[in-house]
């Protein structure tokens, strides 16, 4: 579906169909993932370009344009980036389509078990835990309900992680149009996809033990945008996307 909003090829009939139940229920979907692809590349250019050259990408789903380990490399060609998965289609493709990159692998895994995750032979093979990384988190915890203890896990995968990590994170937030939130959660709870979005104060808590990067937590756009940036198609209204994004240092 993600895919499919932006704009990609490699989505299914059936996400089609459950995406164009989303936008039907909430119209700015597609602006609000891609503002969520303008972050990851503002953050991960960020990362690497002072040093940081192992990524984790948890809940990566299908590769699409402008993939971590694209914008990764046009910094630092030899850093190594993680995909994680718990969607075996997603994880055969993004294997397939990283087949000619070394650099780069993708895990069969759920991201809500951590001493899985870390303890694969891919991720051992890949990443060094002894030295700093980042964990990304981009729109995948609110998949990640409630019962599933989303503050706990990402908890885990810092105590995991060196001094110096870096955790990068958006989430949908559910204080500006809860009706409008309750009707795409209902979409995907029809589809058996739950989806949870959360208030600042929940999301905030999923940063616990992190030092924030300026500007902090804050609604997506504004975390550093990029200057002499297009103008933004909903107007600079923070309300129409409904998603914050923060960047914290262990």
């Amino acid at each position: 579906m993600y895919d499919f909003y932006l704009g990609g090829s490699h989505n299914f009939a059936a996400d089609r169909e459950l995406a164009a139940r989303t936008i039907e229920a909430w119209p700015d979907v597609p602006h609000l993932c891609q503002a969520n692809r303008a972050f990851l590349r503002r953050c991960v250019t960020h990362l690497a370009s002072i040093g940081i050259d192992q990524f984790l990408d948890l809940g990566s789903g299908i590769p699409t344009a402008g993939n971590v380990h694209e914008v990764v490399h046009a910094v630092n060609p030899g850093a190594r980036v993680v995909y994680v998965d718990a969607d075996a289609v997603a994880v055969a493709h993004s294997k397939a389509l990283l087949a000619q990159v070394p650099e780069a692998c993708a895990v069969y895994a759920d991201l809500r078990d951590p001493a899985a995750v870390l303890g694969s032979p891919q991720v051992a093979e890949f990443l060094d835990l002894d030295r700093p990384m980042a964990l990304l988190m981009f729109a995948s915890l609110p998949f990640v309900p409630d019962q599933d203890d989303p503050v706990g896990i990402v908890a885990a995968y810092r105590d995991a992680t060196a001094s110096g990590s870096y955790l990068a994170l958006s989430h949908g937030t559910s204080d500006y149009r809860p009706e409008a939130v309750r009707r795409v959660e209902d979409v995907y709870t029809r589809a058996s996809h739950a989806m949870r979005l959360r208030t600042r104060a929940d999301i905030s808590a999923m940063m616990d033990g992190y030092q924030l990067l300026d500007p902090g937590l804050v609604d997506i756009i504004d975390w550093r945008p990029e200057p002499g940036s297009p103008p933004d198609p909903l107007g600079g209204d923070v309300t129409r996307y409904s998603m914050l994004a923060a960047v914290g240092r262990r």
